[in-house]
């Protein structure tokens, strides 16, 4: 019986981004070990980004194989297409495990981020805001085709008994042994895609796909989503305000974005972003293209516009960390 290997993140992100760091105070991490990362088996990319206030482990921050980029997004609460910077920042990868005092608020645990980047990379920066493209979600000519979330309540039987709780203590970060359905993609555990989007991809004789799923979340689940996948900013103009249960198969040829690969992968790729702009077509590539597919499978369609967009400007880092 086949399996495969899902690791499924979830990122947390406030309504608003704070690009500054406090005059008055400047909070640290108790201990912290900043080292560059392991290399990757060929074919596989994995990231983990575990730990801070708000999560099982309050106490423990640890980052495994990620980028600056990564840690800049969290630090400074901004997505990767606001960042403007040296390319390695995307291309080195460290491990960084670090002592959260306790107590530590969300904001006093971005602060702690930054001025880590600070210490040991040397970082400067300024933001700045410019008219750029974006994209805007909105519902296409022959109207949604979304299937409308029902409450688990509503939904089980009278009487029925409730479903086991997960395994205590397992971590949410780690690997998750799936069986694989007709189509290649692992089938996902009962109400896994409540918390958040899942991102899958595989690699068939057809090539990549890959598979997007969230669970009981409204259309805006998306938005954080595709803007990762097309590198830019998509606003939600749908007016759709129920909660919906959600699927999408596409090819990621050509966008930004990345997603957990499941084996095996052809032994050139390496898990990172393919080339091209996030217009790339994907004719004959696994599937079709984010924009088709939005349009075919959820009745929804992108639009380019222009928008404000705030960035991040990297002034000035350092490859290399100081020692720990």
């Amino acid at each position: 019986m086949r399996t495969a290997i899902l690791c499924a993140g979830l990122i947390i992100s406030t309504s608003c981004a704070a690009f500054g760091q406090g005059a008055a105070e400047s909070p640290t991490f108790e201990v912290a070990s900043v080292k560059p990362a392991e290399p990757q088996p060929e074919g596989m990319m994995r990231v983990r980004m575990s730990g801070g206030p708000g999560t099982p482990d309050p106490g423990q921050l640890t980052y495994t194989n990620v980028s600056l980029k990564n840690v800049l997004t969290n630090a400074y609460d901004v997505k990767e297409y606001q960042i403007n910077g040296p390319n390695w920042l995307d291309g080195e990868r460290f491990d960084i495990v670090a002592k959260i005092p306790q107590g530590t608020t969300k904001e006093q645990f971005k602060l702690m981020l930054q001025n880590l980047l600070a210490e040991r990379f040397k970082l400067a920066l300024h933001h700045e805001t410019k008219e750029l493209p974006i994209y805007a979600l909105v519902v296409g000519k022959g109207g949604p085709k979304l299937k409308e979330a029902v409450e688990e309540d509503a939904a089980a039987p009278q009487g029925a008994a409730a479903p086991p709780p997960p395994p205590p203590g397992r971590d949410e970060a780690g690997p998750v042994r799936l069986k694989m359905d007709a189509d290649g993609m692992p089938q996902l555990p009962s109400g896994m895609g409540r918390n958040g989007v899942i991102m899958m991809t595989i690699y068939g004789s057809g090539g990549l796909r890959t598979r997007m799923v969230c669970k009981g979340q409204p259309v805006s689940a998306l938005l954080a989503t595709l803007s990762s996948q097309l590198g830019r900013p998509v606003v939600d103009a749908t007016g759709l305000k129920a909660k919906y249960d959600i699927t999408l198969d596409y090819a990621p040829d050509g966008l930004k974005g990345t997603a957990i690969m499941m084996p095996p992968p052809p032994p050139q790729h390496d898990g990172a972003p393919g080339g091209g702009g996030p217009m790339a077509s994907a004719p004959d590539a696994g599937g079709p293209t984010i924009f088709t597919a939005l349009q075919e499978q959820l009745g929804l369609k992108l639009e380019q516009r222009k928008g404000p967009v705030d960035l991040l400007v990297i002034d000035r880092m350092e490859k290399v960390p100081t020692e720990n």
